[in-house]
Order: C-alpha cells, then structure tokens, then sequence
C-alpha cells in the first residue's frame, strides 16, 4: 500500500531526519571526549609509572619507543612515538578540569601543546572554544601570531586578561587587529596593488578574511554607495558586528594614511548613524587600513574625533614573531618595575 506523501508525510521525514543527524552529532561529541579522556589517561599511566621508578634497566628511556612498538602491534593506529609523547605531555601540562571542553578534539590539543608559553597556550585555548576554530583555523592564527599582536598592544594586566578569558568582545577596540596579516592573498613580491585590486582579493578571499577580522563580523557589501550633497561616495567594504550590534566600515589605503582619509572616514560615520542605522544599532565604526600610518599624524588628525574610529596597518606577508615577542617581554617587564 502506498503512502500519501501529504505535508504530514513530510513533517515525519524532516522529523526522522534531524533526530538522526542529532544522534549522529551527539555520537561524535561523545567518541571525541571520550578519546581525549582516554589519552589525558594514557600520558597518565606513563608518568606515574616513570615517576614510581618502574622502569627497568633494559628499557631506560627506550621507554616511549617500547610502548609504541607493542601497543602498536597490540592494538593497531594511534600509538605512534610522537603520539605517545603528546599524551604524556597532555597529562603534565593540562589538569582534568581544563581538558573538559567537548569542542576541542585531539588533534587540537596536539596543536596547543606545541606552543611552550603557558600564557600564550591558554589564549588560543580560550579563542578556539570561544570562536569554535577548526583545525586550519587554529593553526593560521597561531602562524600569524594572532595573541602577539593583541598581547603588543596592552600592559600586563590586559596581558593576563587574555590568557585568563581570551579576547571578550565588548568594546570597538576589541575587534582591532595591530596590523591585519593577509598573507591568505598569496601575493607575490614585489608587488604593485591598488586599492581596487586589492579589495576585489579580499573579497575572494572573504573567508579567510572574515577569520582575520575576528568573531562577530557579517559581510554586507563593497564599494557601498552614500550620496552627500548629490555626490556619490563609495565605501570600499561595509561589515555589521552582530556582537555590537554596529556597521564596520573599512576603507583601503595602499600607501600611509593621510589626515584626509580620517575626515573621510569620520564623515561616513556620520552618515550612517544617521541614514543607515535603524533601532537597536550602536553607532557604527570605521577602520582605515592602509599599509603604513604615521603615529604622530594619526594622533593629531583624530584629536576630538569619534572614538569609534582607528587606523589600522595591514601585512601582506607574516609578521617577525621575535620582534612581537620582544614587544611582549618588554611590556611585562616595565611592568614589574
């Protein structure tokens, strides 16, 4: 007998459906935190058998290679040195109440236990849960040095901040990047890009680019149009922050930012707190990009201006991680003096 496919018909399969790939996510979730504990105990069993002083002459610190023929042998994939190594240095370096996150799988915190500072560690931790950060995405952000360049822009105590909750976005000046890295555009040296070429790769490149920008950021459009006393004026790319619940505004510079590229900016603010924002929006904010900027300029050109506005330096190319790294020791240690 054949079944009348009615709308009931078909509430039934999407019913049966999402039950399904529900039950098939729940499954996921609980093999991978499963796996992590099983490893957390692993690394467990091996230090303490270390630490109880165990080990018997012949294996020594053959230990680890001993254990990866045999229980690779024993029973199959997973058990390889450097494995075995990670675990071990999972059980040391993670308590059982931080290794509790369902969201990060193994291969996550192989990649968090590759950075050795405690401090930068627990930031790309906090991020990775907060913003839910695939493997590719953890490793872009620790490539471009992501807690480096916010780190190099606070004094210890926003220091510690980060590393005791990651970055919280509350504020406009939580969303700033010091600079943006677009090494995703692959642009080859030396290079001759105006700002129109270099917004169309953005724009091809918007996922990655939305990675770089942070959590929070809804693309909404490019070369966006406002009319101002019957003159069209374009903004090269307009973003809404569901966070703050604002416009992002950006404008592209290729050279250094000059005094007249903040008025512009501060004009479009203008304009769109007042014509395109509607209830609920905060006042938007706007962010210069360009490729250099002067310190002393932008001070003075922004003096009385709107503090939701900021100039901002982008990097083709991936940053000097020691020249950050010095940055952050230097901050620490003025610090504690």
């Amino acid at each position: 007998m054949e079944i009348t496919k009615s709308n009931n018909y078909h509430e039934l399969v999407e019913l049966i459906s999402e039950t399904y790939i529900k039950g098939q996510n729940s499954a996921a979730i609980a093999v991978n935190q499963h796996l992590v504990e099983t490893y957390w105990n692993i690394g467990q069993y091996i230090v303490e058998f270390e630490q109880n002083g165990k080990l018997k002459a012949e294996y020594g610190k053959a230990l680890i290679d001993n254990l990866s023929k045999d229980l690779s042998q024993k029973l199959g994939k997973g058990f390889s040195r450097s494995n075995l190594i990670y675990m071990r240095l999972f059980y040391t370096e993670f308590s059982i109440s931080e290794k509790a996150s369902h969201l990060l799988s193994w291969s996550h915190y192989v990649e968090l236990l590759k950075i050795s500072d405690k401090i930068e560690r627990n930031f790309y931790l906090l991020q990775t849960i907060h913003e839910k950060w695939s493997i590719p995405e953890l490793k872009r952000q620790k490539k471009t040095s992501l807690f480096l360049r916010l780190a190099a822009s606070k004094d210890k105590e926003g220091i510690l901040e980060l590393s005791k909750q990651g970055l919280i976005v509350q504020k406009p000046s939580d969303i700033i990047r010091e600079p943006y890295i677009l090494d995703f555009l692959q642009i080859p040296e030396p290079y001759h890009l105006n700002e129109s070429e270099l917004e169309s790769l953005l724009i091809s490149n918007l996922q990655q680019f939305l990675l770089e920008l942070g959590k929070g950021f809804a693309f909404v459009g490019r070369q966006y149009r406002i009319t101002l006393g019957n003159r069209p004026h374009y903004i090269d790319l307009v973003f809404y922050h569901r966070i703050l619940k604002c416009f992002v505004l950006i404008d592209l510079k290729k050279e250094e930012a000059g005094y007249e590229d903040v008025g512009q900016m501060n004009m479009y603010l203008g304009y769109f707190e007042n014509e395109e924002n509607t209830e609920g929006d905060n006042p938007p904010i706007g962010i210069v990009l360009a490729k250099e900027k002067d310190e002393l300029m932008v001070k003075y050109a922004m003096h009385n201006i709107s503090s939701q506005l900021f100039v901002s330096k982008y990097q083709l190319y991936l940053p000097d991680k020691k020249t950050l790294e010095s940055k952050l020791i230097e901050i620490l240690q003025k610090n504690n003096e």
